[in-house]
């Protein structure tokens, strides 16, 4: 797709706005980031490199060792099943499954590898990493035959979020869908006409007028699609990124590009738009679906129990020169204020699977 092409999508989003009204903030949200993802790799350490941000498994190679190293142990102690499945949702440029294909291999561990991508340009990438791969739409089309041992490091915050608004606190106006309108300044935000009070849970009765709530049913099919799997033919799953652990109000809407946030409404097709994940509401989903909840962590305090520091030391020994840039790492990738606090860990596992290290309890 070319540049023009991205560039219009504002102005396909003003027609659309302008011949039928207000459109919601999901179908915003997901044809932006559709045409996004659909062109580009959009990943890079520094604006220089034509990226608009860095994840964890580009930040250093010790992030997908560990994850590799997790699901390694977690697949000897199940009994070391001859047929296994590596899954990864957004795969991004391989380098997740990469490197943790490289440690499961040094355990003895060679899977099938499956990778749920929808972006065209970003599995012609992945096809040059791991030219082995089978590519999926979608987690439904995967094996149904064999244990999956799946990662999903920044996916899930991609998906498209619904967000309902609060008009009033006595019952007048109630819930509405927030939607996407156009006026003089461009794109904004509009209360929808239909109510929504149905929809929304009992804990937020009492909440004020202006409130926002997020959903994001997509995050949760897709949820439950891998935690029914994982339950019916065994395995264990990591699911990363940003997020919280109990329900929360409020807008979580973001858009990055450049390395920067800019406003979600400038640039749609052109940024990357991502939303805060409700680990609370898929912890329910994958519970629902038949799967073992391990626990909820802290991305610093995760990769410190599976032993970052000293893999960044034994690194640090064998390549004195690289000593700053694996300290570097080590602090972007563990700190509270870098992504080791914000990042969350939420492991699963089938119910006959064994329990994973680096969840208290």
């Amino acid at each position: 797709m070319s540049d023009h092409a991205r560039g219009d999508a504002a102005e396909r989003f003003r027609r659309l706005i302008r011949a039928h009204g207000p459109i919601s903030v999901p179908q915003y949200m997901g044809e932006s980031n559709a045409l996004y993802y659909a062109s580009r790799d959009p990943l890079g350490a520094a604006r220089e490199s034509g990226g608009d941000f860095v994840t964890a498994p580009e930040v250093s190679q010790m992030f997908g060792e560990l994850l590799g190293a997790w699901l390694a142990d977690m697949w000897a102690r199940a009994g070391r099943p001859e047929r296994i499945a590596y899954v990864e949702a957004g795969p991004g440029r391989g380098t997740l499954a990469r490197d943790a294909l490289r440690v499961m291999g040094g355990a003895g561990l060679a899977p099938q590898v499956h990778l749920v991508e929808a972006s065209p340009a970003l599995r012609a990438i992945q096809r040059e990493a791991l030219p082995d791969a089978q590519f999926h739409d979608d987690p439904a089309s995967l094996p149904d035959d064999v244990p999956l041992l799946v990662l999903a490091n920044e996916f899930f915050d991609a998906l498209p979020i619904r967000q309902i608004v609060r008009q009033t606190a006595d019952g007048e106006g109630g819930w509405r869908e927030r939607m996407v309108r156009l006026d003089e300044a461009g794109f904004a935000f509009v209360a929808g006409d239909r109510p929504m009070d149905q929809v929304v849970p009992p804990r937020f009765a009492d909440a004020p007028a202006g409130t926002i709530i997020e959903s994001n049913p997509g995050a949760a099919a897709v949820m439950r699609e891998l935690a029914g799997r994982i339950a019916a033919q065994g395995g264990a799953m990591l699911a990363i990124d940003y997020g919280y652990g109990e329900p929360r109000t409020g807008s979580s809407l973001q858009a990055v590009r450049a390395h920067e946030k800019v406003d979600p409404f400038a640039h749609p097709g052109e940024a990357d738009l991502t939303a805060l994940v409700d680990f609370h509401a898929l912890v329910e989903v994958a519970g629902e679906a038949g799967a073992r909840v391990l626990g909820l962590a802290e991305q610093g305090a995760f990769l410190e129990s599976l032993g970052l520091a000293a893999r960044a030391s034994a690194l640090a020994r064998n390549a004195p020169q690289r000593l700053e840039e694996l300290r570097a790492a080590h602090r972007r990738l563990a700190h509270s204020e870098e992504m080791g606090s914000l990042f969350k860990v939420l492991g699963l596992a089938a119910p006959d699977w064994p329990d994973g290290a680096g969840f208290a309890g």
